[in-house]
């Protein structure tokens, strides 16, 4: 692992979970760690409802633009936090992998609320167990 861990939050659109999970680590860790969030069918916008919750908590995503999960971007991080992108997510060897089984924000706000809910409590475990 690199002196400041570079983690990779992957799922299928990279507008709900994975940018939950990059916003949410980037605002606990802040310049600790190097966050980045991408998806293997990236969709063309975050998801509104994902959006508004995060909003909600102070936490604004309007400068995210959904990006493709590439090979480059998994050999560059540390950790690789997939969601819901089963066999698309590429795997380098020395890499720390997890699997987060998190419902897709795809539902009402209610929903939505509860999934974020359940995405910050793993990030900040997440949290406790990288270097620094």
């Amino acid at each position: 692992m690199t002196a400041k861990p570079r983690v990779l939050f992957a799922c299928i659109h990279n507008s709900g979970r994975s940018v939950a999970a990059q916003v949410l680590t980037r605002h606990y860790a802040g310049d600790a760690v190097d966050v980045r969030s991408a998806g293997s069918d990236p969709g063309d916008r975050v998801n509104p409802i994902v959006a508004a919750v995060l909003t909600e908590r102070g936490l604004p995503v309007h400068d995210h633009t959904p990006t493709r999960l590439d090979w480059d971007l998994v050999e560059g991080s540390d950790v690789v936090i997939t969601m819901g992108c089963g066999e698309t997510c590429p795997v380098f060897p020395g890499r720390r992998y997890e699997d987060w089984d998190v419902e897709d924000p795809a539902g009402d706000i209610e929903t939505v609320r509860r999934i974020i809910d359940d995405i910050d409590t793993r990030v900040r475990h997440l949290l406790t167990t990288l270097p620094g």
